[in-house]
């Protein structure tokens, strides 16, 4: 059975139906990373497995260019930067994880593709990799660590090129486990307008319950 593109929402991105049932994809030439289905050019981007793919499914799309620079925080084993790799298909991720475990699996990712740069760091410590990431355009965080807003802001300080933007995943019950996550949500957007100013916000539901993304702008 053939894939029918039914929309180009970005770069690489498509929402494609195939076998009767509708995916979000990114058009890639490299083989599954973390069990998603390839089908054709595609490779399945699930929404329940990537924060991002949960963000533009809910209607929120950032136009990613295909050469732009970009520091990744909490890459974690890579499943939603496979994806923006094939999207900065052009450009570089500086990938930063901190525990060995899934950057083991993430290893494999980055020796397949050569716009990966992986890290084993501490992202609250950028004075520690300062040597090796120059300044980006873009800085992604998918950070669950109670200061994870002081670790952003402070990544930003190091390499954020002025005007370049970010893009925050935040989880409330990792910052407050008590705290109703609207009053954690309203925190958090209040200390990021401290040195940014935000472009966008919105919850993650179904996909991901207690969080929401915040784009902003340095």
């Amino acid at each position: 059975m053939d894939v029918e593109i039914l929309k180009q929402i970005t770069h690489n991105v498509f929402l494609v139906k195939y076998e009767n049932r509708e995916f979000l994809v990114t058009k890639s030439r490299f083989k599954p990373h973390y069990g998603e289905r390839k089908f054709s050019d595609f490779r399945e981007w699930i929404p329940y497995r990537s924060k991002l793919a949960a963000m533009i499914l809910n209607g929120y799309t950032i136009d990613f260019r295909p050469e732009i620079k970009m520091l990744y925080l909490g890459a974690a084993s890579g499943t939603t930067v496979s994806h923006l790799s094939d999207i900065v298909e052009r450009g570089y991720i500086y990938a930063v994880e901190y525990s060995a475990r899934p950057f083991k699996k993430f290893l494999e990712l980055a020796l397949e593709r050569r716009n990966i740069i992986p890290l084993l760091k501490d992202a609250s410590k950028p004075e520690e990799y300062a040597g090796i990431v120059e300044k980006v355009d873009f800085i992604y965080q998918d950070i669950a660590q109670k200061n994870q807003n002081e670790i952003f802001a402070k990544n930003a300080e190091f390499f954020l090129k002025n005007g370049g933007e970010g893009l925050i995943m935040v989880k409330a019950r990792s910052i407050d486990s008590v705290a109703e996550p609207s009053g954690v949500f309203n925190r958090v957007l209040s200390e990021l307008e401290e040195n940014f100013s935000i472009l966008k916000h919105g919850k993650l539901d179904p996909f991901h319950r207690d969080h929401i993304f915040v784009h902003v702008k340095f």
